[in-house]
C-alpha cells in the first residue's frame, strides 16, 4: 500500500522516529530563532525547507522556477540527518568560514559541497548553525545567488518570463502613448478647424 508524503511540517516531524523528532526538533528550533526577516518555512524537495518565497523573488529556483529559492532544509535518511546548506553553496567563502567554526568547537564535521551529515542532535554546534543562518540575509543570498549564475554563464527561465511581463508592460505603455497623442492631434485639429470657420464667417 502506497504511503503518501507530508505535505506540512507537522506532519513531517510526526512520521519521524522519536529519536529523530526530537533532534530534528531542537535543530528547527534554533533554525527558526535565527532565520532572518523574509524567508519562509514549508516542505521543499520531501525535507523540512526554508526559502525566498516568490513574493520576494518572482523568479524561483532556476532548476525549477515554480519552486522557491531554496536557503536550506533539515531531512532525515536512514542513515542520518542532513543539513542542506544551500545558502552556503552560492559563498565558498562563506563555505570555509562554516567548516572553520565547526571543527573549532571539536565535532566532527562530515560535509559536501553544501550538505552536512550528522547521527544525533549532539553532533551539531547549534550556536554555529545559528551564527551561520543569521548572517545571510534574503538581500545578501539572493545577490550571492545570482552572482554565481551568473559566474557560470547560467540562464534563469524565470529572469526570462519576467522580462518578457516587464516587456509586455512597456509595450501597453507606449501603446497607450501613441493612442494618448493621437486623440491630442485629433482635438487640436478640431480646434483649428473651428478657428478657421469661425473666421471664415
Amino acid at each position: 500500500m502506497p504511503t503518501t508524503k507530508p505535505t506540512t511540517v507537522a506532519a513531517y516531524l510526526k512520521s519521524l522516529p522519536a529519536d529523530r523528532r526530537e533532534a530534528i526538533e531542537a535543530i528547527r528550533a534554533c533554525v527558526l530563532k535565527a532565520l532572518p526577516k523574509g524567508y519562509e518555512e514549508g516542505i521543499q524537495y520531501g525535507c523540512i525547507g526554508y526559502s525566498v518565497p516568490h513574493s520576494l523573488y518572482p523568479p524561483g529556483y532556476h532548476c525549477d522556477p515554480k519552486q522557491p529559492l531554496p536557503f536550506m532544509s533539515i531531512g532525515n535518511t536512514k542513515g542520518h540527518i542532513g543539513l542542506y546548506m544551500f545558502c552556503l553553496y552560492t559563498d565558498d567563502s562563506a563555505v570555509a568560514d562554516f567548516a572553520e567554526a565547526w571543527k573549532a568547537t571539536g565535532k566532527r564535521l562530515d560535509m559536501g559541497k553544501s550538505c552536512v551529515r550528522v547521527k544525533k542532535l549532539e553532533d551539531v554546534p547549534l550556536d554555529v548553525l545559528a551564527k551561520t543562518i543569521r548572517s545571510i540575509t534574503v538581500k545578501k543570498f539572493v545577490a550571492s545567488y545570482e552572482r554565481q549564475l551568473e559566474e557560470h554563464g547560467t540562464k534563469h527561465p524565470g529572469n526570462k518570463a519576467k522580462s518578457t511581463a516587464a516587456k509586455k508592460k512597456q509595450a501597453k505603455k507606449v501603446t497607450k502613448k501613441k493612442t494618448t497623442k493621437k486623440a491630442a492631434k485629433k482635438v487640436s485639429k478640431k480646434k483649428v478647424t473651428k478657428k478657421k470657420v469661425a473666421k471664415k464667417r
